[in-house]
Parts: C-alpha cells; sequence; structure tokens
C-alpha cells in the first residue's frame, strides 16, 4: 500500500468510527452483552422510555428523583435488552407507589433519589436480578474505574438506543469536581467523566463500581453529552442509607 494511501486512511478512521458508532447508544459505548446486567428497568411512560433504573430488592426499583413529576404514571420494564423486540420475552410491571426524596431539589437536583414499589414482585431469573448498594458511608476513591448503562440518547442531539449499552468512566476527585461546577456539588453527588458517558435517557441508572450500584445517573452540562467540560454528576446512595432503610427496611 502507498504512502499516500496510508495516509488517506488514517485521515477517514475517525470520521468512519463516529459515524459506526451512531446507531449504538450511550456516550462512546458499546453494546452490553444480552441480560449481562439483569438488575437494569426502563422506566415508561405510554410506552416511550423516558428513564433508566435498577432492581434493589423483589419489590423496589431505584432511580432519579426528576424522572418523576406527580401524576405522571411509570411502567417498569424488567428483564429487557432490547426495547423494540417484543418476543424477548421482558416483564412489564406497574408502580404501586412512589418516593421521591422529601429533600429533592429540581433546582439544583440535590437529593436526586427515588424509589419506586411494584405492583407485585420480580421473581428472579436469567434476565431479572437486584444489585446491591452500598451498605455504609463509604466513598469511591478519585481515578476508580466504574460503569454506566442505560437506553439513553447517543449524542447530545442524537436518538436513544433500543438495545442497552454501556460504557467504562472514571471517578473524578471531589476537590476537582467542585473548581469545576462551583456551587451546585453537594456531600450527596459523586463525580465522572468521560471517556464514556451518559445522554439524556439514561437518567436514573446505576453507575456501578465492581458489583455494587454506587451512584445514580443525574445530571451533566445541558446540549454536551459528546463533549462536555465538566464531569458528570451521580448522586450518591451511600448518602441516602437511612432514608432508603426506612422506605424498604434492610437490602
Amino acid at each position: 500500500m502507498t504512502l499516500i494511501s496510508l495516509l488517506l486512511m488514517a485521515a477517514l478512521l475517525p470520521h468512519l468510527s463516529h459515524s459506526a458508532s451512531v446507531e449504538v447508544g450511550i456516550i462512546n459505548g458499546t453494546e452490553a452483552k444480552p441480560h449481562s446486567r439483569p438488575y437494569m428497568v426502563s422506566l415508561q411512560k405510554k410506552g416511550k422510555h423516558i428513564c433508566g433504573g435498577f432492581l434493589v430488592s423483589e419489590e423496589f426499583v431505584m432511580t432519579a428523583a426528576h424522572c418523576w413529576k406527580k401524576k405522571k404514571r411509570l411502567t417498569a420494564v424488567l428483564g429487557a435488552h432490547d426495547l423494540s423486540d417484543k418476543k424477548e420475552g421482558s416483564i412489564r410491571m406497574k408502580v404501586k407507589n412512589y418516593y421521591p426524596h422529601p429533600k429533592y431539589n429540581a433546582g439544583t437536583h440535590d437529593y436526586d433519589i427515588m424509589l419506586l414499589k411494584l405492583r407485585g414482585k420480580a421473581k428472579k431469573s436469567k434476565t431479572v436480578k437486584w444489585i446491591s448498594i452500598p451498605k455504609t458511608k463509604e466513598g469511591i476513591k478519585a481515578n476508580s474505574v466504574c460503569s454506566v448503562a442505560g437506553w439513553g440518547r447517543t449524542g447530545s442531539f442524537k436518538s436513544g438506543s433500543n438495545r442497552l449499552m454501556e460504557t467504562k468512566i472514571t471517578i473524578v476527585a471531589k476537590k476537582k469536581c467542585k473548581k469545576l461546577w462551583e456551587n451546585l456539588l453537594t456531600p450527596r453527588m459523586i463525580c465522572a467523566v468521560h471517556p464514556g458517558g451518559s445522554c439524556r435517557g439514561d437518567s436514573g441508572g446505576p453507575l456501578v463500581c465492581g458489583n455494587t450500584a454506587m451512584g445514580i445517573v443525574s445530571f451533566g452540562q445541558r446540549n454536551k453529552c459528546d463533549a462536555p467540560t465538566k464531569p458528570k454528576i451521580f448522586a450518591k446512595i451511600s448518602a441516602f442509607l437511612p432514608w432508603i432503610k426506612s422506605i424498604i427496611g434492610k437490602v
């Protein structure tokens, strides 16, 4: 191959890889192995995915408080991978009770956590299982590599993905994050940064470190999923343990 051909191919590669990722979900992500995250839940309104969530027990789904507005009725879809595949055997369950944190602030997204009690109990199977949450007020060390998953947009102005996508994301030190987000950061938040990340529609999904859900996708910069200049923000689950236990007991 001539030098000119090699240079041309090198120039085209970034564009080719970018276009190939257009249809594949969460920012800089890859399609998850089907049902490898059996705790994932698609929260839907009138059959359309609006937010992520995750099973923390046979009766409760954890998600972000901003995913629900009063009087809005949500359906929890369990055991899904491809939301467009009606034959894959996913389970649709109605939500019986909604428990947004009483201190949730819609302006700052502080206390952005909500529990949903299902109408009935989920049965454990190969495609449906709940995930552990922290048992103490433990933190996550800076530079730890965790992961996020969801059916959200593949870019700031792109559509969501029918198939569950996943990506790695790195925890950012609180001190560094506070400088970037200034007064918005609170002790109830965790910061994590690209190359991977969440976008609209991924809200409410879990930040998974090891085998434990440590955070909940909360917010980032508006219309900057693809190229943020600030870390993504997650609600810190360990900061809410007394409140969680008051609703669902021991998990």
